[in-house]
């Protein structure tokens, strides 16, 4: 059964949390539906599942689908409310007359109406871009998943499509760049880690035995590679295989001494043990579970990102949309990139061949009319 006052500290509730702003907009939406039924036509936007309380929903359900009481034999009738209630109490039970004459109450303004509303529409949104940020969070670290990637990608797009939505019924505004703080990266150096840092190695020392194969891989890039080591070697060895030089171990190293990668922690034996040593597999091989980590772990940070904007009341319903959509582009290159690395563009062919160039157009032929002939 629902209260039919917010919690008091003094009844010794203090382990009740205190009712969030939405609880009491709930709460004067439907005392203003049921003391002015008529008002109903001008409350648009709003679904019984918009309600952050189930019971609020089941009364909002039932107000819809009752014929509206003339406002005269209302004011003198609660016929009408006790059918509202017999309604609502068939899928949410606990209801009473009590809490009714407790939403008429607290109502503090009926011709308000639209107003709380728009409040109950706007943490219904919140809340439903809440959930599809906690299930990308969920889907991106999954790994029970058959195919992660497209699992997560599909979650982000879900996500891109709430933002749309919220971006065509909320009005833009300025400053709306949301000011809440990053979430702290999270996880250390360790376990899952390592393994991302032995994929990283097997790929350097695989596109050194198979520069060709690298220098094809315009799909992976330096940012991809967690180690900055690891990275720094990747763009060594790119920029080799792009200028046509030669590809080795010793020419890796060369070109990582031109970009001051050598430090007194990797001395050059170091670097040659990292760069010479190929493990089974193929650059690409290698790329892509490289780039597949980097995809799930973006999806990841992206959904954390915007679940904090959604747990911030501070930030409005179309700071949601601009920062929504700005943590998702974070997404796009990356997924741009996964599709090109598991979907080559073939070859294009042109659309028609031929053996020989056609003959050059000939200026046209003019005759020339015969001269008359002058007699004497």
């Amino acid at each position: 059964m629902l209260p039919d006052h917010a919690p008091d500290k003094d009844e010794g509730l203090d382990t009740l949390p205190e009712p969030r702003p939405v609880y009491y907009a709930e709460q004067a939406l439907l005392g203003a539906l049921l003391l002015e039924p008529h008002r109903l036509p001008d409350i648009t936007g709003v679904e019984p599942d918009s309600f952050a309380q189930h019971a609020h929903g089941a009364l909002f359900a039932a107000i819809r689908s009752l014929p509206t009481p003339d406002p005269g034999r209302h004011a003198k009738d609660a016929s009408w409310l006790t059918a509202v209630l017999t309604t609502a109490r068939k899928h949410t039970r606990g209801l009473t007359a009590s809490y009714l004459h407790t939403l008429v109450q607290v109502c503090p303004w009926p011709k308000h109406a639209p107003a709380y509303a728009r409040m109950v529409e706007t943490d219904h949104a919140r809340r439903t871009l809440r959930l599809l940020a906690h299930r990308l969070k969920q889907t991106a670290t999954d790994t029970t998943l058959p195919q992660p990637v497209s699992a997560a990608l599909a979650e982000a797009d879900a996500l891109a499509r709430c933002a749309d939505d919220l971006a065509a019924r909320f009005r833009a505004h300025p400053g709306s760049l949301p000011r809440t703080p990053a979430p702290p990266p999270g996880g250390t150096l360790s376990g899952h880690d390592e393994e991302a840092l032995d994929e990283e190695r097997s790929l350097l020392a695989t596109a050194i035995a198979h520069p060709a194969e690298a220098e094809q891989m315009r799909w992976l890039t330096a940012q991809d590679i967690t180690h900055p080591l690891h990275a720094g070697l990747w763009q060594c060895l790119t920029a080799l295989t792009r200028r046509g030089a030669p590809v080795d171990p010793v020419t890796v190293l060369w070109e990582a001494q031109h970009k001051g990668l050598l430090t007194a922690e990797i001395t050059p034996r170091e670097l040659l043990d990292l760069l010479e040593t190929p493990p089974g597999g193929s650059p690409p091989y290698w790329g892509e579970r490289i780039l597949k980590r980097g995809v799930l772990a973006t999806a990841q940070r992206v959904g954390a990102r915007i679940a904090a904007f959604t747990d911030d009341p501070a930030t409005t319903p179309y700071q949601l949309v601009v920062g929504s959509r700005r943590a998702l582009a974070d997404l796009t290159s990356l997924r741009t990139r996964w599709e090109r690395a598991n979907h080559p563009t073939p070859p294009t062919m042109p659309a028609y061949s031929r053996t020989s160039p056609p003959p050059r157009a000939s200026p046209p032929s003019v005759t020339t009319p015969p001269s008359p002939r002058i007699s004497r």
